[in-house]
């Protein structure tokens, strides 16, 4: 009896796994979330500087170029406000949250709640996942695209930006994964790649054309390429009404419960990321239900 066949007789023991895993990778999603864009950011700053040094030889680069390193890795975990170097015990995912009331300990600034929020969340739909498909490489897929999915909502929820480095990776591997017919079959994860990304540029371009103004960015084709070319074509159509109907009542709970500004832009890639998740792992079902209902099924 392997390793596999041994947790699958241990439900408890493999949803403590679970839970423990994503309360992990949740913390590691909110470093993704806050450097990313700033280290694109940095990226971006460099390319601008190399191109003006080049273009004018009295530009001194090296006054201007940033000299200390900052990744996923580097610097360690400290404190925006006071600067302090947050501690390993004071790292621990929720429960150190909980236990410095939600500041810091030397200079008493809040922390977001955010950060327990995405850790929480994380660790809950890490669970589901396992729960829905047990010990599988479908399982491991779907976590790498699920805590994917949470690190882009929370950099469009920020930024307005969906970064290609979270998203054009994700595509060309849920084709790479339907070579073997993982989640779909690779004719219908290449059309869906094709059919999601036209679909959304389409009434972008309609919608500019009528308006003169960018109702969506460039990243909400990509995401939903990604879906096309994890779960085909056949997954398009539920995932942009589950997206609306998210968008919808989040939209609708923010403006009246945060008092947002109807004028503010809203993203609209974290609400493509909610429909796709719930269709990974309920798609079947909701498309029985559909065809049922119209009588096709």
């Amino acid at each position: 009896m392997d390793a596999i066949e041994i947790l699958n007789q241990a439900p408890v023991l493999v949803a403590i796994i679970a839970i423990t895993l994503g309360l992990i990778f949740g913390s590691f999603l909110n470093v993704v979330i806050h450097r990313l864009p700033k280290m694109l950011m940095r990226e971006w700053s460099q390319d601008c500087i190399g191109f003006l040094s080049e273009q004018d030889k009295t530009f001194t680069y090296k006054q201007v170029a940033p000299t200390s390193a900052y990744n996923l890795a580097l610097p360690a975990s400290n404190c925006p406000n006071c600067n302090y170097k947050i501690s390993l015990l004071e790292n621990i995912p929720v429960l150190s949250y909980l236990y410095l009331k939600g500041q810091c300990s030397q200079c008493g600034i809040k922390i977001s709640p955010r950060y327990p929020f995405i850790e929480l969340l994380t660790s809950l739909l890490t669970l589901a996942v396992i729960l829905h498909y047990g010990l599988s490489w479908q399982a491991f897929f779907a976590l790498l695209l699920t805590w994917n999915l949470i690190a882009l909502s929370g950099i469009d929820f920020d930024h307005q930006y969906l970064p290609d480095n979270l998203t054009l990776p994700f595509i060309w591997l849920g084709l790479l994964l339907n070579l073997f017919n993982l989640y779909t079959d690779i004719n219908s994860a290449v059309i869906g790649a094709i059919a999601g990304y036209l679909s959304l540029w389409t009434v972008y371009q309609l919608f500019k054309l009528i308006t003169k103004k960018e109702g969506m960015g460039y990243g909400d084709f990509k995401l939903l390429a990604l879906f096309g070319a994890w779960f085909g074509w056949q997954s398009l159509g539920v995932i942009i009404i589950l997206s609306s109907v998210a968008g919808a009542i989040i939209g609708i709970g923010l403006i009246l419960f945060k008092k947002q500004s109807l004028s503010k832009k809203i993203p609209f890639g974290p609400y493509l990321a909610i429909a796709g998740w719930i269709f990974m792992l309920w798609g079947e079902t909701i498309n029985s239900a559909y065809l049922h209902y119209v009588g096709l099924n």
